[in-house]
């Protein structure tokens, strides 16, 4: 019977992300995870595209990030889309309260990621959405730096 094998380097981008919005500042953060929860990251099985972070009783959560449920877990599998409290310094908190209090900024998950410890870490940043103008001039500059890099070569 093979021993099913984990991958060694994780990390799971949200790629919209980039796509929808301008990132000011990031911040690293552990998560509080649940039984199985671990074993389906270490399997790439993690969907972040609709994720968001918010305030809840001067903490900070992380909702709508699918982490799917083990294959193996059998009755002790974890609920794939709860609420995942972020652990960060109160300092560090305090400061991204306030500054989300703006108009117009808010908190997304970019990236998941396994650290050196084994670690599950969840890289947020501080967002302000685009405009569909800012969308395509994006686009266009992207289009740009790489018709340069064609000519370079």
């Amino acid at each position: 019977m093979p021993k099913e094998t984990f991958q060694k380097n994780i990390s799971i981008k949200n790629r919209r992300a980039a796509h929808e919005y301008y990132f000011l500042e990031t911040y690293t953060c552990g998560m509080v995870l649940q039984g199985t929860e671990i074993k389906s990251i270490r399997q790439g099985k993690v969907n972040m595209q609709e994720a968001f972070a918010y305030f809840k009783n001067g903490e900070l959560w992380v909702k709508q990030l699918q982490i799917s449920a083990y294959t193996n877990g059998g009755p002790y599998n974890h609920v794939p889309d709860r609420e995942r409290k972020l652990l960060l310094m109160k300092k560090e908190v305090r400061k991204l309260e306030a500054k989300s209090q703006e108009q117009g900024l808010t908190l997304i998950p970019v990236r998941l990621f396994i650290n050196d410890k084994g670690l599950a870490k969840i890289e947020i940043a501080l967002a302000r959405g685009k405009k569909l103008f800012d969308k395509r001039e994006t686009i266009k500059e992207r289009d740009t730096k790489r018709e340069l890099q064609r000519l370079k070569l």
